[in-house]
């Protein structure tokens, strides 16, 4: 059987029952994922596109961008036990191993703090260099909603990298 190079290369060796999983738990988000995702889908917010209960290896994280490989978890009351909190280490340990950054909000972060929650969110990925052929786009000012001005990285020559500038009014 031929390998699909870029399944794994996104979802990380993830088998057919992690993903069958995953499709089942993005018909049951929660309410602070509901919220979340709302912001993050479409490109709307970051110029990048986000995914929302993405099978990596053998976990399911809430929300991944392949291109700055940052994940985004949201935490419920079940994560403020001893037992679950050390299963959440153990589980970013291998998750950092791949290479990805994960970031954790609580529920009640995202309900009554959206906005700081979008502002740390954005500073990840201010940090996080875009992958190669990701549209890479780079705040100016203030966050990419409609209207924000933004600036869209290309490759040019030999992987020379040019910047230019757009109004995110395209949509």
């Amino acid at each position: 059987m031929k390998t699909d190079i870029s399944r794994i290369s996104m979802y990380y060796g993830a088998d057919s029952n992690t993903l069958r999983a995953a499709h089942i738990l993005r018909r049951n988000m929660t309410k602070a994922e509901a919220v979340l995702w709302k912001r993050l889908k479409d490109r709307k917010l970051f110029y990048t596109k986000f995914r929302r209960q993405h099978p990596i290896n053998i976990f399911i994280v809430d929300f991944y961008c392949h291109e700055y490989k940052l994940v985004i978890e949201v935490d419920g009351d079940i994560h403020n036990d001893e037992i679950a909190y050390q299963y959440d280490l153990g589980r970013t340990e291998i998750l950092n191993k791949f290479g990805l950054k994960v970031i954790r909000f609580t529920n009640d972060q995202i309900l009554y703090g959206l906005d700081s929650v979008i502002k740390k969110t954005q500073r990840e990925i201010d940090k996080r260099t875009p992958l190669q052929g990701g549209r890479g786009a780079k705040k100016t000012g203030r966050l990419c909603g409609r209207g924000a001005k933004i600036q869209v990285k290309r490759i040019v020559d030999r992987g020379q990298i040019e910047w230019e500038e757009k109004s995110s009014l395209w949509r």
